[in-house]
């Protein structure tokens, strides 16, 4: 596997090496958004690990030029800490975002959890999908937990098989209102935030300590992975 990193700062690319090449990654490196353009497109890495504060232009405009072309997966890192620089990111795109510091062993399993999504992607339609218990036949539209089964409404059925398409990877609220409601109902959050909470329920998924949905406070929500 091969990850290009994207960041200006030389330690910080020095110590993003030395923690990939352990776990015997390939790693390839540019300091600017037109060197990763470059690396792209000449060497395909597998996943992408970019700063925002690139000299040449913002990390924000370079993901989105990027999903113009490629679904290679993007992973932010970056010292911007506002919700919205993270929201803006996610929608922009990016498949994760991690805020500097962070820990060597979360940042591999953020790698990690976004390489098997990009695999699962690239391979055929998910039609049965098992986790902790939990079991969807796509294709029947039905759910079960703990070999029991549960009677979703459309709409939690409907965001819940949002959630498990990308499991590991925050959705934004936007995103989640799109898919289940549609355009015009990305603003209504407090309609996410009902259903919700009667799946949580129904999936007798305790916020406190998920089993299957996670929250990510003022973004969104993740499918534990």
């Amino acid at each position: 596997m091969k990850i290009l990193i994207i960041e200006d700062e030389g330690d910080i690319r020095r110590y993003l090496r030395a923690t990939l090449t352990a776990q015997d990654y390939a790693v390839l490196e540019a300091a600017t958004a037109k060197e990763g353009v470059q690396n792209l497109t000449l060497n395909q890495p597998d996943l992408v690990l970019l700063d925002l504060g690139l000299p040449d232009q913002d990390g924000q405009d370079f993901i989105r030029a990027v999903r113009e072309w490629s679904q290679v997966p993007i992973i932010v890192l970056s010292a911007r800490e506002q919700e919205a620089d993270k929201i803006e990111a996610l929608e922009s795109g990016a498949d994760d975002y991690l805020t500097k510091p962070f820990a060597p062993r979360e940042l591999l399993a953020r790698i990690k959890v976004a390489l098997r999504h990009a695999a699962r992607d690239a391979g055929p339609r998910m039609e049965i999908f098992e986790r902790n218990g939990l079991r969807l036949d796509l294709s029947a539209r039905r759910v079960w937990l703990d070999g029991e089964d549960v009677h979703l409404t459309p709409i939690e059925y409907r965001l819940l098989t949002a959630l498990i398409q990308h499991p590991g990877k925050v959705l934004t609220h936007a995103q989640l209102l799109n898919a289940v409601w549609g355009r015009r109902s990305t603003e209504q959050n407090h309609y996410l935030r009902i259903h919700t909470q009667h799946l949580r329920e129904k999936l007798k998924d305790d916020p406190l300590s998920p089993r299957f949905i996670l929250t990510e406070p003022g973004i969104g929500y993740r499918f534990a992975d």
